[in-house]
């Protein structure tokens, strides 16, 4: 069956946009950044959840999202799409009930490849994961996209970078791109001070991959996100 060229085939759940704080809303519309319509060589049909939000996802999930994601999901599963993904990889909460709740592959966090990476490596290498906040980052989290015990993993948060320390929907300030990227960075080195034996390194937040390149070369590793597991999904599709 021939299909448009400019119809969607990867559908993405997204935070409601006037709860975005300021600087993460700056992150979010950066070049590289999935939830960009350019990163894309591909269309993206975006849908935002209602009550999803910084708070709702990340600080203290709330499985009252359930209901609408599943309910988007449904809806995009009917207009066509033929894989959902979502803007926030702290999702990997969902991934069991919003995968069961349609019949088209789901992938909710980038963290989805880390038990990937894993067995491709040796098997004494450690996979780093920078996450934008290391303390709301659970075992149920890892666990629920197959991230067991087994796996040898080392975390590094942003939570104190001028990025993620703050949560001010409506703060005017303007963020210093160039220095939250030299904190991410210094992040990546401490990252591999603690973890010698590091063989990749996988960012759970969707608001990194504009700096995947900068992060590859630093730490001289393969970097993974969400952009290239969207990427490699949809070339699965066609």
């Amino acid at each position: 069956m021939n299909r448009q060229v400019d119809q969607p085939l990867i559908g993405m759940l997204c935070w409601e946009k006037r709860t975005i704080p300021s600087a993460l809303r700056e992150l979010s519309e950066l070049p590289g950044n999935a939830t960009n319509p350019l990163t894309f060589s591909f269309p993206v049909l975006y849908e935002p959840i209602i009550g999803a939000n910084l708070d709702t996802v990340v600080k203290q999930p709330s499985g009252a999202l359930l209901v609408p994601m599943i309910q988007a999901c449904q809806r995009l599963e009917k207009k066509g799409i033929r894989a959902i993904t979502t803007s926030c990889g702290f999702n990997a909460l969902f991934q069991e009930e919003l995968a069961n709740s349609v019949n088209i592959p789901v992938f909710t966090s980038s963290l989805l490849q880390v038990s990937f990476v894993h067995r491709m490596l040796r098997a004494d290498r450690t996979i780093g994961i920078i996450t934008a906040d290391k303390t709301s980052l659970t075992r149920a989290h890892l666990e629920a996209v197959g991230i067991d015990q087994s796996i040898p993993i080392c975390i590094a948060g942003l939570e104190k970078t001028i990025a993620f320390s703050h949560s001010d929907v409506v703060s005017g300030d303007q963020l210093d791109i160039e220095g939250f990227k030299e904190e991410l960075l210094d992040t990546v080195v401490l990252l591999l001070e603690e973890a010698p034996s590091m063989g990749a390194i996988v960012l759970e937040c969707t608001d990194l991959p504009p700096f995947a390149n900068e992060i590859a070369q630093a730490a001289n590793l393969p970097v993974f996100d969400i952009v290239t597991l969207t990427k490699y999904i949809y070339t699965s599709l066609i």
